[in-house]
């Protein structure tokens, strides 16, 4: 039976008086290489493939790398239209950038799916995680232990329906994903916002003050001294989280603070490879133009030789599955696992 555990981000062990939490999700950067088209396309690799699915393209032959890349282009095609569009490109730059997640989805589906129907109903999950302490609750006698019980299940269950696009109280590998890594879809992101309310407004008045919002990230030693960083919290809560100077934060400015509007580097990625590839300007790509400009999505070989264009690229191979890892907000479950087999 899957370990009860809260699924508010950071939910290690008590922390030490000096230990600082961090709420804030960026989006990651693609690549850490420089974004130098003239020099090589190294960058455009790991951004499309991967960092680390990119080296497994830089062993191939020209041939196999185009041969593969034409069946990721076949993947990208959402609606298999025969067209790539921008959003097609960017929805799948932002999936290979997640895949630990689903990797991790992966791990313990089978944990969940009770029923083998390649769903994970609210019941399965529901008795999966919570099954024992709802048939024995008396021997969850201490008060702790009761309101933490208590607090997450219904907790969990909103969760659950809001990530259950339609409906159905059942949820299919994307939508469990998003149960689980709500910070990572869009439509859950309400579900943070509100998360991190709760979870730091103490005194249940609907804002964060000063006080718990350095609560939050500071355990303060009877009597000891507040470390430097807590003085600079405190000068950015008054600056910059309190937005209307009233002196506390409302669920507007939580959402401001916790997700901040970062630079979309998927969309500038994507908007790249098809300005670059599109050879008829008709602002969409076919698989004849990718595979056309091939060696800046994937490398070989041939491009990882000294002296030519050396993009370390690197290509899916074709049993990727988008994986993703461990949730920052963790559910009941803070291990989730497995993926489909598929994209």
């Amino acid at each position: 039976m899957p370990m009860f555990s809260s699924y508010t981000p950071r939910q290690e062990a008590e922390p030490k008086p000096t230990l600082r939490k961090e709420r804030v999700h960026h989006d990651p950067e693609l690549s850490k290489q420089p974004h130098e088209d003239n020099e090589s396309y190294q960058y455009d690799h790991e951004a499309f493939l991967g960092k680390e699915e990119a080296k497994t393209f830089d062993q191939l032959t020209p041939e196999e790398s185009k041969d593969r890349l034409g069946k990721i282009v076949d993947r990208i095609d959402g609606d298999s239209n025969g067209y790539i569009t921008t959003d097609e490109l960017k929805t799948w730059i932002k999936r290979v950038q997640k895949r630990y997640v689903y990797e991790n989805v992966a791990k313990v589906w089978a944990d969940y799916d009770l029923n083998k129907d390649n769903k994970i109903s609210w019941e399965e999950y529901k008795q999966a995680t919570y099954g024992y302490y709802l048939a024995n609750p008396e021997e969850f006698e201490d008060a702790t232990d009761q309101f933490s019980f208590k607090k997450m299940l219904p907790r969990d269950e909103r969760r659950f329906k809001a990530a259950d696009l339609d409906g159905d109280l059942a949820a299919e590998r994307e939508e469990f994903t998003a149960f689980l890594h709500p910070e990572e879809f869009d439509h859950m992101k309400e579900i943070v916002v509100m998360e991190t309310m709760e979870d730091i407004d103490k005194n249940g008045d609907g804002h964060v003050d000063e006080d718990e919002y350095i609560a939050d990230m500071f355990a303060h030693e009877e009597g000891g001294p507040e470390p430097d960083w807590v003085k600079t919290e405190r000068d950015q809560f008054s600056d910059f989280r309190d937005l209307n100077k009233d002196g506390k934060m409302d669920l507007d400015e939580i959402r401001h603070w916790i997700l901040p509007q970062d630079y979309d580097h998927a969309q500038a990625e994507a908007r790249h490879l098809l300005y670059e590839s599109d050879t008829d300007k008709d602002q969409m790509l076919t698989k004849e133009e990718i595979l056309e400009n091939w060696n800046m999505f994937v490398g070989s070989q041939a491009t990882n030789y000294e002296g030519m264009p050396a993009p370390a690229a690197q290509c899916l191979p074709e049993s990727l599955h988008l994986n993703v890892e461990q949730p920052r907000f963790l559910t009941a479950t803070s291990m989730v696992g497995k993926v489909p087999e598929e994209f």
